[in-house]
C-alpha cells in the first residue's frame, strides 16, 4: 500500500506504472487492478466566455476534447502521468509543485497576455489560441561562455581558469548574465506596442549545471566563475568542453585556446647507432615540426605519450605522430615504442626490420644494409623429418619441428609454448635427431634440464621415439661423468637441482642442443637454476613451456635471456618498456618482439582429436560449526590486514598475508586443516565430493582428485578406506611413482586417483580417467590448468571434464574471481597480446572485505540433495 502524501511517492509510482510487467499487480484500495490509458491529457488555453472581466481559463482536456471530468494527482518523472481512482493516463509537463490538479483553472487576462504568461503556457505544453499566438514574437538565447586564466589570486603561484557567462538572443533585445544567485537579466528593450516577446532559454537552462561541473565557486570581483588549476585540468577541460550542451558557445584567450587546438604533428625515424652480423642497434629520433620547441620540452612533450604538456610560455602542447595506418603497425610489430626518447638502443634482427611499411622511417643507406641482410635469413626451412625417428608426427607437430629447424638454421633460440599435452618433447626429439644428422664430424651431446618428476618421461619418450640415441638419466650428482658423456651419451637428462650443483661441470662442456623442459621453473631470474642455465655452451637453445608468463612479464625475459640473450635487452632495459603495469602497450609490444622466436599453438587449433574439455564450478555452503570457525578466522584476518594503508606496507609483510589467506582456505577445505581439534568438525566441501564420486563411480568412470594439502588428500584417504573404494595416492613423498601411476592406468575398475597439486601437476600422463575435479582453488591459473592436462591429452578418447569445488561467499570465491582475471591476461599474452600480474593492494583489500551471509548461500543456484552444497547451472 503506497499513500500519496509527497512527491517522492509520486515518482515512486511513476517508475512502478511506466514497468509493464507490474501492471497487473497495481491497485487500488478495494483490490481493482489500476487502468493504464493510452489517452494523453494535455492544456489548452482560451479565453472564459463567462467571465465579464475577459479572464482565461486552463483546461486539462482529452484527446476527444473533453474537459477531464474530476481532479487527478499528479505523478512526476522523465513522461509525467496522471492518476485518477481507477486509471492513469500520459500527460504535459508539470507546472506547479502542487501534485493536486484541478481539471481547470482561471487565469486573469493581464497575466495571461505577458510575456511571463506566455512563457509559463509554453513551458506547460498548452496549446494558445491562435489570436494570442499572433502577438508572439519568438526569439532564442544563446549562452557565450568566455574562458580566461589569471594569476595570483589566493597565492603568487596559484592560477585560475575564470568563466563569464551572457546569454542574449541574436537581435540583443534582452541581455543576462549568470552569476551565484542565477540569471539575472541586465537589459531588455520593450517590444512595440501589442507585441509580446517570448524567449527560449533552454540554452540558460543548461549552462548553470554546465559551468558547475568544473567551477567550483563565483568571484564577484571578476563577475566570473572559477576553478584552480590543478595537474588533471587539462584533461578535465578538454572533457568538459566535449560535454558542452547545444546553444552555448566556448570564446577563450589564448592560453586556453592551446587546449583547444590539434595535437602537433611529430614524425619518426630509426636511426642505426650500430650494427653486428645480422643484428642492429636502433634508436629513436622524433621531430616535431611547427613548434619552436627546445629538445628538452620535446622529450618532456612525447614521453606523455600525447598528454597535454605545458611549455615556457604557458601554452598547452600535445603530440600525434604522423604515421600512416601501414607504418603505424609495423611500427607496433616491431615492439618499438615510439615516445620512447631515451636514447637507449634496441636490439632488432633484419628479418624483424624487413618490413616494407617501415621503409620510411630509415634513411637509405641504412634500408639498404637490413634488405640485404634479411634476403640472408632463410626464414622457410622446412626439412624432412628424419628417417629414425620412430614416430608420425601431426601436421602441427611437423610444423613445430621446422620451427626448431628454422631457428637452428639462423643461429637464434627460442620458446616452443604448445599447450600441454601437444607433444613438444616428440618434436624436440626429432629436431635433435636433425641436428645430429647435420653435424660435421661426431655430434656433440645434447642437455635436458627437466623437473624430476618428468626425468623417466624423457628416457622413456627418447627410447620409444627415437632409440638411437643413447640416453643418461642423472639420478645423482656422482653420476655426472663428463669422460664417459662425450663418449657414450648422446642426451643427458637431468632435473633442475642437479644442474645447480653441476654447474661448475656443466658449464664447462659445449653441447650440440641445450633443451630447458618446463623451462618457467627459471622464471626468476636471479635464482641460482636460471643463472647457472644462461652459463650453458651451446649454440642451439630452447625452452618448452606451457606457461611461459605465470605471473609477470619479467618471466618472459628469464626464458629469452637463456634462449636468445640481448634479444629483449637486459633487465634494467625490460622492466623500464615491458614490466610497467600502467603501460597498456607494453603487452602488445613484447609479443611483437617474441613473434619471430615463439611458437604457440593452443589445443583447440591443432588438435582436433582431442575431444573438448568441458569446466564447471560445483559451490559448496558451510554448516553453522564450519561458518563459525571461518568467521572467526577471517573477523581477525580483516583487523591485521586491512590496516595496511600501502603497497609498501603490504610488501613487508606480504609473508603474513599469505599465512592468513592460507589458514582461511584451510577451513574452506576442512577446518581439521587449520586445528586437528576441528577433526569431528563436518566439511560441506568433503561432503561435495563425495557425492560426485557417489555419481560418477555409479557411471563406471576414473577420477583425478587434487589438492594441495597433503594433509586434506589423508584425509580423503581414509574416508575411501572407510568406505572400502578403491584408490591411488601420489604425493612429494610418493617412492615408486611409475608403478602407481600404471596401476591406476591399466586397471578396468572406477577408480578414485588422489594426487598433490605440486607432485601430480606436470610431466604425468592420465588417460585412462576423464575427469577430474579440483579440491582447492590455487592462485595461478596455469598450474590449475597443467593438473586438469594430466587427463586431458592427445590419446584422450573421452570428453574430459573439470569440476573445481568452491565454497560460496568465502575467500575461495574471490580467489576465484582473481584468478579468472589472471588466465584472461595470461591467454591474451600468449595470443593476442597481454599479461598477467601479481597481486596489488586492491585486489588484498577485494579479498578481505566483508563477505555476504554464508548461511544464506547462493540464491541463483540449485540445492542437491540435503548435502549441504550446491551446483551452479
Amino acid at each position: 500500500e503506497i499513500r500519496l502524501e509527497s512527491e517522492l511517492a509520486g515518482r515512486f509510482l511513476n517508475e512502478l506504472f511506466r514497468r509493464p510487467s507490474l501492471g497487473p499487480k497495481l491497485v487500488d484500495l478495494d483490490g481493482e487492478p489500476i487502468r493504464i490509458s493510452n489517452i494523453e491529457l494535455s492544456w489548452l488555453c482560451d479565453v472564459d466566455s463567462s467571465s465579464v472581466t475577459g479572464d482565461w481559463r486552463l483546461y486539462l482536456m482529452m484527446e476527444d476534447g473533453e474537459v477531464v471530468p474530476h481532479s487527478l494527482r499528479l505523478l512526476p518523472g522523465p513522461e509525467n502521468l496522471y492518476l485518477s481512482d481507477d486509471a492513469v493516463f500520459h500527460g504535459p509537463p508539470n507546472w506547479s509543485s502542487n501534485t493536486d490538479v484541478s481539471p481547470t483553472y482561471r487565469l486573469p487576462s493581464e497575466v495571461v497576455e505577458s510575456a511571463t504568461g506566455v512563457a509559463f503556457l509554453k513551458r506547460a505544453g498548452a496549446k494558445i489560441p491562435d489570436s494570442l499566438e499572433k502577438r508572439v514574437d519568438d526569439a532564442l538565447m544563446g549562452v557565450t561562455v568566455s574562458a580566461s586564466i589569471i594569476s595570483g589570486l589566493s597565492s603568487a603561484e596559484s592560477e585560475h581558469l575564470m568563466l563569464k557567462c551572457s546569454a542574449s538572443d541574436q537581435e540583443e533585445t534582452r541581455l543576462e548574465i549568470l552569476n551565484s544567485d542565477g540569471w539575472s537579466v541586465i537589459e531588455m528593450k520593450e517590444p512595440e506596442s501589442g507585441r509580446i516577446m517570448h524567449y527560449d532559454r533552454t540554452s540558460l537552462h543548461r549552462a548553470d549545471p554546465f559551468i558547475g561541473k568544473i567551477a567550483s565557486s563565483y568571484d564577484a570581483d571578476h563577475k566570473s566563475f572559477k576553478a584552480k588549476l590543478t595537474k588533471t585540468f587539462p584533461k578535465r577541460f578538454t572533457e568538459w568542453v566535449d560535454s558542452m550542451p547545444q546553444g552555448i558557445n566556448l570564446e577563450s584567450d589564448e592560453l586556453v585556446g592551446s587546449l583547444l587546438k590539434d595535437p602537433v604533428k611529430a614524425s619518426l625515424r630509426f636511426e642505426v647507432v650500430g650494427e653486428e652480423i645480422d643484428w642492429f642497434d636502433l634508436k629513436v629520433v622524433v621531430n616535431v615540426e611547427g613548434e619552436d620547441l627546445s629538445e628538452e620540452e620535446i622529450r618532456e612533450l612525447v614521453e606523455a605519450r600525447g598528454d597535454f604538456v605545458r611549455t615556457k610560455d604557458g601554452n598547452w602542447v600535445r603530440v600525434a605522430f604522423d604515421l600512416g595506418e601501414g607504418q603505424r603497425e609495423a611500427v607496433e610489430r616491431l615492439g618499438i615504442d615510439p615516445y620512447d626518447l631515451s636514447g637507449d638502443s634496441h636490439r632488432m634482427h633484419a628479418l624483424q626490420l624487413n618490413d616494407p611499411e617501415v621503409k620510411e622511417v630509415f634513411d637509405v643507406k641504412a634500408w639498404d644494409k637490413i634488405c640485404k641482410r634479411a634476403e640472408e635469413v632463410k626464414l622457410r626451412v622446412s626439412p624432412a623429418v628424419p628417417s629414425n625417428l620412430k614416430a608420425e608426427l601431426r601436421p602441427y607437430q611437423v610444423e613445430g619441428f621446422h620451427f626448431l629447424s628454422y631457428l637452428a638454421t639462423n643461429s637464434f633460440g627460442g620458446i616452443l609454448a604448445d599447450d600441454m599435452g601437444l607433444g613438444k618433447t616428440v618434436q624436440s626429439l626429432c629436431w635433435i635427431l636433425w641436428l645430429r644428422g647435420r653435424a660435421e664430424g661426431k655430434p656433440l651431446p645434447s642437455l635436458v634440464v627437466c623437473p624430476k618428476s618428468v626425468l623417466d618421461v624423457w628416457s622413456g619418450e627418447v627410447k620409444k621415439f627415437a632409440p638411437d640415441i643413447r640416453v643418461q638419466v642423472l639420478r645423482t650428482k656422482d653420476e655426472l661423468d663428463m669422460d664417459n658423456l662425450n663418449d657414450g651419451v648422446d642426451l643427458l637428462v637431468l632435473n633442475y637441482a642437479q644442474l645447480r650443483v653441476g654447474e661448475e661441470k656443466l658449464t664447462k662442456q659445449e653441447w650440440l642442443a641445450v633443451i630447458l623442459d618446463e623451462g618457467q621453473q627459471i622464471k626468476n631470474p636471479d635464482s641460482m637454476a636460471a643463472k647457472a642455465s644462461r652459463k650453458l655452451q651451446s649454440e642451439n637453445r630452447i625452452v618448452l613451456t606451457g606457461t611461459p608468463i605465470e605471473n609477470r612479464l619479467m618471466d618472459v625475459w628469464s626464458l629469452m635471456a637463456f634462449a636468445m640473450p640481448g634479444v629483449l635487452g637486459d633487465k634494467k632495459y625490460f622492466r623500464k618498456r615491458f614490466d610497467r603495469r600502467k603501460d597498456s602497450t607494453a603487452q602488445s609490444r613484447l609479443s611483437a618482439r617474441l613473434r619471430p622466436f615463439l611458437l604457440r599453438r593452443t589445443k583447440g587449433q591443432v588438435a582436433m582429436d582431442l575431444p573438448p574439455r568441458i569446466e564447471e564450478q560445483v559451490y559448496c555452503s558451510m554448516d553453522e560449526e564450519q561458518t563459525e570457525i571461518y568467521q572467526n578466522e577471517m573477523k581477525k584476518a580483516q583487523e591485521t590486514i586491512l590496516g595496511m594503508g600501502s603497497e609498501k606496507e603490504l610488501r613487508k609483510n606480504s609473508l603474513m598475508v599469505l599465512q592468513t589467506l592460507m589458514r582461511l582456505r584451510q577451513i574452506c577445505c576442512h577446518p581439521a586443516l587449520l586445528d586437528s581439534s576441528h577433526a569431528g568438525a563436518e566439511s560441506a566441501k568433503l561432503n561435495a565430493l563425495f557425492y560426485l564420486l557417489d555419481q560418477l563411480r555409479e557411471e563406471g568412470h576414473k577420477v583425478l582428485v587434487f589438492s594441495q594439502f597433503v594433509k586434506m588428500l589423508d584425509i580423503i584417504k581414509d574416508r575411501l578406506e572407510d568406505e572400502n573404494r578403491p584408490y591411488s595416492y601420489l604425493t612429494g613423498q610418493t617412492q615408486d611413482r611409475g608403478k602407481v601411476i600404471e596401476e591406476f592406468q591399466t586397471t578396468e575398475d572406477p577408480s578414485v586417483f588422489l594426487l598433490s597439486l605440486k607432485a601430480g601437476g606436470s610431466g604425468l600422463n592420465l588417460t585412462s580417467a576423464s575427469y577430474v575435479i579440483l579440491y582447492d582453488p590455487w592462485w595461478n591459473p596455469a598450474v590449475e590448468n597443467q593438473a586438469i592436462d594430466r587427463t586431458h591429452r592427445i590419446g584422450q578418447k573421452n570428453r574430459v571434464i573439470a569440476y573445481r569445488l568452491l565454497m560460496r561467499n568465502t575467500i575461495e570465491e574471490k580467489v576465484r574471481v582473481l584468478q579468472e582475471q589472471k588466465q584472461q591476461m595470461l591467454d591474451d599474452v600468449l595470443g593476442e597480446e597481454a599479461f598477467s600480474r601479481s597481486l596489488e593492494m586492491k585486489d588484498i583489500e577485494y579479498l578481505f572485505s566483508p563477505d555476504k551471509d554464508i548461511e544464506e548461500g547462493a540464491q541463483d543456484v540449485e540445492i542437491i540433495e540435503d548435502e549441504g552444497w550446491v551446483d551452479e547451472n
